[in-house]
């Protein structure tokens, strides 16, 4: 009798030792959030991921019951505010506006980085991308991709394409076409993708491989679009063929934004902020503000973001093999 009531105590008491380690866990999501969410945007204010971040941070907060702060950690690439964004507390309360460039890109671009892409985060959501466009000027003699490509051939190394500079999305995207076309065109790299659209605009450079931050330009007549880099027709350009559309294939090139978290945060928190963000993403207020920039929204679980990442990681090691680049 004695035996049977002392093993009964002891599996009381291991039980209740199991009970705090675990409670925490379901707390941690049922409980979730209780203060505000700090969103690091590793990239200036004003930008498309910071104008992305605040969009869906704003719209997430209101279905969470707290709100995000916005923490602009601007420079090397998106390097120094993903890398400050690797060492906060993984608690949920503390994620980051993931994008292509430290993401994916960086990766290969950067002889060493002080995170890892991949094992410093947790994938929440993919969030949209706004695709790279060929733009020309709006009196340029090229109406079509193919007028561009048939003169680039014609005369190897005349043409000329802006970005806004070295391994930006702009220059990577036109590493991409040059290669398919099988042409070259020589790269003009700008401090910034604004100096780089106004020469566009003013005719000083050929062509473009620019985001949706062209739309208002092309808009108004001074810049012409003439394919979009990705794999469907943008909602925002109907009338503008896809590279697949011209003939050129895998010609996909696009800024992408997720939610990312500090690697170690709760998987209970991952999901719920995951649940909440999809309801945000397929809400018709966001994908309304989404259309007004040209971009394309996103959505599905962390696991199919990380897999997502881990595909672009390895499609732009290739790209950047191509360019030649690299920035230390």
């Amino acid at each position: 009798m004695m035996k049977k009531l002392h093993a009964c105590t002891m599996a009381a008491v291991l039980f209740a030792g199991f009970g705090p380690a675990l409670a925490p866990a379901q707390d941690a999501a049922a409980n979730y959030p209780s203060q505000p969410i700090k969103l690091m945007v590793p990239w200036p204010a004003g930008g498309g991921v910071d104008t992305t971040a605040r969009i869906v941070s704003d719209m997430l907060g209101h279905r969470l019951g707290h709100p995000f702060v916005i923490d602009n950690r601007a420079g090397a690439g998106g390097n120094i505010g993903t890398e400050l964004a690797a060492r906060q507390k993984p608690d949920g309360y503390n994620l980051l506006m993931s994008s292509i460039s430290p993401n994916a890109v960086n990766a290969s671009l950067y002889s060493k980085l002080g995170f890892d892409p991949v094992k410093d985060f947790e994938p929440v959501i993919y969030v949209s991308a706004v695709p790279n466009i060929l733009v020309v000027p709006g009196d340029s003699p090229f109406k079509t991709a193919k007028d561009v490509i048939d003169a680039a051939r014609a005369n190897p190394g005349k043409l000329n394409y802006a970005s806004g500079g070295i391994g930006s999305s702009q220059h990577l995207a036109a590493v991409q076409f040059a290669s398919a076309a099988k042409i070259d065109i020589v790269h003009v790299p700008y401090k910034g993708t604004a100096p780089a659209e106004a020469d566009l605009a003013a005719g000083h450079v050929s062509l473009m491989l620019d985001t949706t931050t062209c739309l208002p330009f092309v808009a108004s007549g001074k810049m012409r679009a003439l394919a979009v880099a990705s794999k469907k027709r943008n909602p925002a350009l109907p009338g503008v063929p896809t590279f697949d559309e011209v003939g050129l294939s895998g010609v996909y090139a696009s800024s992408w934004y997720g939610l990312s978290a500090p690697a170690g945060t709760p998987k209970a928190i991952i999901a719920k902020l995951n649940a909440e963000a999809n309801a945000v993403l397929k809400s018709p207020e966001f994908q309304k503000r989404m259309l007004a920039f040209g971009a394309e929204v996103g959505g599905g679980t962390p696991e199919e973001y990380g897999r997502f990442m881990a595909s672009e990681t390895k499609r732009y090691a290739e790209i950047v093999r191509i360019s030649g680049v690299k920035l230390d």
